[in-house]
């Protein structure tokens, strides 16, 4: 759930490594259905067989898919603005994945907040450092600087 704050005490948030979410399963089932919504049916992704003959040694998420699930592991970390109307995704300043996210892994988004500005009265522009960690791993699956807008009453 988000941490609420104002306008005044975001600032003190700036820097920090919020609150991580919760570790989620990358089940092959999950995989598979992100193949068939997005079309993307490369056989490191949905051939279990014919991936294991790779240096992955067995199939792996889409980086995309990964990308994807930052609104979910968002709720966990992101801040929110008393009295928020609604928040919509602003965009990315810059996406890197790292590592390959292997079947039935589990991974976790950590959120920073690097930035806020005010664009318009009650429209807030954030701008967070998100990293998707695996578990067991040094090296995460992507980091990202993702941009939001939170529109305030």
């Amino acid at each position: 759930m988000a941490t609420m704050v104002t306008k005044e005490t975001i600032q003190d948030y700036i820097g920090k490594t919020l609150e991580p979410s919760p570790w989620m399963k990358v089940e092959q089932s999950r995989i598979d259905a992100f193949a068939d919504i997005t079309l993307d049916h490369q056989f490191i992704h949905i051939d279990p067989e014919r991936a294991a003959q790779t240096p992955f040694g067995g199939t792996i998420a889409h980086g995309f898919l990964s990308l994807s699930l930052l609104s979910h592991f968002g709720e966990s970390f992101m801040l929110a603005f008393e009295n928020v109307q609604m928040g919509v995704n602003y965009g990315f300043e810059k996406v890197r994945f790292l590592n390959p996210v292997a079947v039935n892994s589990e991974i976790r988004g950590v959120g920073k907040l690097l930035e806020v500005t005010e664009k318009a009265p009650g429209q807030f522009l954030t701008k967070y450092e998100v990293t998707v960690e695996i578990k067991g791993s040094d090296k995460p699956a992507l980091i990202a600087e993702w941009l939001g807008m939170q529109f305030v009453a």
